[in-house]
């Protein structure tokens, strides 16, 4: 064998133990992955996921139908309808939001004065129709009643920075 050939097995050889110790260094340590469908990451306070209606504690929804998300909405995916109650208060009858037309910036969120449209923390709502994702005001409801822990949490937290 001529030395050039010793020259490369060597050089190969000496690759290949450190690979594999780099390998093995890894190997042994704290994973990093998580399994997924079972564990999930953190998510920011300021996460925007899928769209919520909150109800006060007394169990009343929050909207007051002022039309500012409508109206601040880029993509025009809110459309509201509302009326006059016996009190004098408004109420909204109707509260659609398009999510196949939403782009998530969050307007909604910022312009609504009773906070009563949030971006709750679930981003896990994928539908097998484009129906599904036109959101009423029903499902948006039963969206805050199912997310109102998670979303006062999220907005104490992120009360010092608004």
């Amino acid at each position: 064998m001529s030395v050039l050939g010793r020259g490369v097995r060597s050089l190969f050889l000496l690759e290949f133990v450190s690979a594999m110790r780099l390998t093995l260094r890894y190997f042994f340590r704290k994973k990093v992955t998580i399994n997924y469908p079972y564990e999930k990451g953190p998510l920011s306070p300021r996460f925007r996921g899928e769209h919520v209606l909150r109800r006060y504690p007394n169990g009343e929804e929050r909207c007051i139908a002022c039309k500012l998300c409508e109206a601040i909405c880029p993509a025009q995916a809110i459309t509201i309808e509302a009326e006059p109650r016996d009190d004098g208060s408004r109420r909204t009858t109707r509260y659609d939001i398009d999510m196949t037309k939403c782009i998530y910036c969050g307007f909604c969120e910022e312009a609504c004065p009773v906070d009563a449209i949030v971006e709750g923390p679930n981003f896990q709502f994928a539908t097998e129709s484009r129906e599904e994702l036109m959101y009423d005001k029903e499902k948006l409801l039963a969206n805050g009643d199912r997310w109102e822990r998670e979303i006062a949490i999220n907005l104490e937290a992120d009360a010092p920075y608004r």
